[in-house]
C-alpha cells in the first residue's frame, strides 16, 4: 500500500491552492465542499474559482507565488500548468512540514486525491495510487450507479440512534452486533424507499428489545474459502467472513482472502500440511468451541468445500455437542475449480459419463483404495492430495485394468496466478516428474477428458 487512505477534516482550516484554471477549479470545488478556507495565488483565476474563494472566506491573489503565501496554511495543492513552478512550491512547502499534492505529478507531493463516492455522511474513496486516474474515475462510475443516493440518509438515522443504543447496551460487541443485524433488515429498505418516519420507528422498537445475552452469543462459521482464486467466494462467505471476531484459517485458504477479514478480527493460523500440522485436528476443534464460548463470531475458513475431504463434519461434531450455533457455507472445492480453470471438463458425452472424487491417502497415510471400482473407462477420477502417493495411484490403476495411455492431468495450485497444469499418461507422468519441483495443493485428473485440455485451457496465468 503507496497511500495511507484518511479523512481529513478541513472545516474552517486554510487551504492554499496554487493556480487558476480548469485543473485547479476542480480541486477548489472539492476543497469548498469539505468546509475549508481557500486561498487562490495565480496570475489568472478564472471567475467560478474566483467566486469559490470568495464563498469560502478565503484570498484571492492575482500574482505570482511568493513563499509568505505559506504562512497559515494547513495543506497546499499545486496546479499550475509550469512543473518547475508546481516543484518549487512543492519543495518550499515541504520544508515547512505542511502536506503538498502536485496535480498530475504525484512523485512531487505527498498526498493525491481519490475518486470520490459522495453519500454525505457515507464516503467511498477510490485510488489508483497515482498510477491511473482514469481508472479510478471509471471504478467510481461503476459504484455511483450501484449505490442508492439514500444511503446518507441511513447514516444520519443511524448516527441519531447511537446514543439511545448505547444507553440500552453497555457492552461495544452487542452494539456492533445490533447494527450488524439492522443492516440486514427492513428498516434498511424503509430507508431506501423514503418511508423515514417508518424506519425510525422500527429502529426504535429494535433497540428498545435488545437483549446483550442474546447479541453476544457465540456462533461458528464453517466457511468453504475455495480453491485458491479470491473471486470464486461466495457472497455468504464473504459476508460472514466480514462478520467474525476471529478468523482461523490454514495454509490450503487461498491468498488474499484472509486479508478480506475485518481489519479488527483475530487471525490465527492453524495451518496443516502434510505430517506437518501447526495445530492437530483435535485442537482446532476445541479452538472453536473455546472462542464461540467467549461470545465471539467464529469463522473457520477451509480450502474448497468444508465437506468435501475438508473434515468439517469432524469439526463440527464437537462444536454440536456443546450445543454452540453454527452455520456451513459451501464452497467451490478443488476438483471443479481446477479443472474449469484448466479447461478439463470432468464430464463430457463424448468422454465420461460420471466422476468420482477420491482422497488420494488414507487416514493412516496409506494409499490404499477400491482400485476395481476407479477403472471404469468412461469414467473421470480425481484425487485429491495425491501427490505424494502418484506413482502408487498410476501403477494400481493399471493394474486393475486402466489403460497405460490413459490421459492423466497434475494441477498444481489451481486457480491462482501460479497455477501449472501438467499432463501425460498413466504409464509415463510419474517419471516425467521425477526430480522436478511440484507445489502443494496439487489435484490429480485421471480419464480421457483430461484430452481436452489443449482445446479448452483458457486460464493462462
Amino acid at each position: 500500500m503507496e497511500f495511507l487512505p484518511i479523512s481529513w477534516r478541513l472545516q474552517g482550516k486554510v487551504a492554499l491552492l496554487a493556480g487558476g484554471g480548469e485543473v485547479a477549479l476542480r480541486k477548489g470545488r472539492l476543497l469548498h465542499r469539505s468546509g475549508a478556507v481557500v486561498n487562490v495565488v495565480a496570475p489568472q483565476v478564472c471567475d467560478e474559482l474566483r467566486a469559490i474563494v470568495a464563498q469560502s472566506g478565503g484570498a484571492c491573489m492575482d500574482r505570482v507565488f511568493a513563499s509568505t503565501d505559506l504562512d497559515g496554511v494547513a495543506l497546499v495543492i499545486c496546479a499550475t500548468d509550469d512543473r518547475s513552478t508546481n516543484a518549487d512550491i512543492a519543495r518550499q512547502a515541504q520544508q515547512r512540514g505542511l502536506p503538498v499534492n502536485v496535480v498530475d505529478d504525484p512523485s512531487l507531493g505527498d498526498f493525491i486525491f481519490p475518486a470520490i463516492v459522495d453519500r454525505s455522511p457515507v464516503l467511498i474513496s477510490i485510488s489508483s495510487s497515482g498510477a491511473s486516474p482514469v481508472l479510478a474515475r471509471k471504478l467510481r462510475a461503476q459504484l455511483e450507479s450501484s449505490l442508492p443516493a439514500r444511503w446518507g440518509r441511513l447514516a444520519d438515522l443511524m448516527a441519531r440512534f447511537r446514543q439511545p443504543l448505547k444507553e440500552k447496551l453497555d457492552n461495544i460487541g452487542a452494539r456492533r452486533l445490533f447494527w450488524e443485524q439492522t443492516l440486514d433488515s427492513p428498516v434498511v429498505e424503509k430507508v431506501l424507499a423514503g418511508k423515514d418516519s417508518e424506519a425510525e420507528a422500527m429502529l426504535a422498537a429494535a433497540i428498545e428489545s435488545a437483549d446483550a445475552a442474546c447479541l453476544s452469543r457465540g456462533e461458528v462459521y464453517l466457511v468453504g474459502a475455495g480453491p485458491g482464486d479470491p473471486d470464486l467466494l461466495t457472497f455468504r462467505a464473504l459476508r460472514l467472513l466480514q462478520k467474525a471476531d476471529v478468523v482461523l484459517y490454514d495454509r490450503l485458504v487461498g491468498k488474499g482472502i484472509v486479508d478480506l477479514a475485518r481489519r479488527d478480527a483475530e487471525l490465527v493460523y492453524v495451518g496443516k500440511a502434510r505430517d506437518k500440522h501447526a495445530l492437530p485436528q483435535n485442537n482446532i476443534n476445541e479452538l472453536l468451541v473455546h472462542y464461540a464460548k467467549q461470545g465471539k463470531k467464529v469463522c473457520r475458513l477451509k480450502g474448497g468445500d468444508p465437506f468435501i475431504f475438508g473434515r468439517g463434519g469432524e469439526e463440527i461434531d464437537l462444536i454440536v455437542a456443546e450445543g454452540i450455533d453454527f452455520q456451513v457455507v459451501p464452497g467451490i472445492t478443488a476438483a471443479s475449480g481446477c479443472a474449469s480453470y484448466a479447461g478439463i471438463p470432468l464430464t463430457h458425452r463424448d468422454h465420461a459419463q460420471s466422476v468420482r472424487f477420491v482422497t488420494g491417502h488414507r487416514k493412516d497415510g496409506s494409499v490404499d483404495l477400491d482400485w476395481e471400482h476407479l477403472v471404469g473407462e468412461h469414467e473421470t477420477v480425481v484425487f485429491y492430495m495425491g501427490l505424494v502417493g502418484l506413482r502408487e495411484i498410476c501403477s494400481q490403476l493399471i493394474a486393475h485394468g486402466r489403460a497405460g495411455d490413459t490421459p492423466i492431468a497434475l494441477v498444481s495450485r489451481g486457480t491462482t496466478n501460479l497455477q501449472e497444469v501438467i499432463t501425460g499418461t498413466l504409464n509415463q507422468l510419474p517419471d516425467d516428474i521425477e526430480g522436478r519441483e511440484i507445489h502443494a495443493p496439487t489435484l490429480i485428473i485421471v480419464g480421457s477428458v483430461v484430452s481436452l485440455h489443449p482445446r479448452f485451457g483458457w486460464f493462462k496465468p
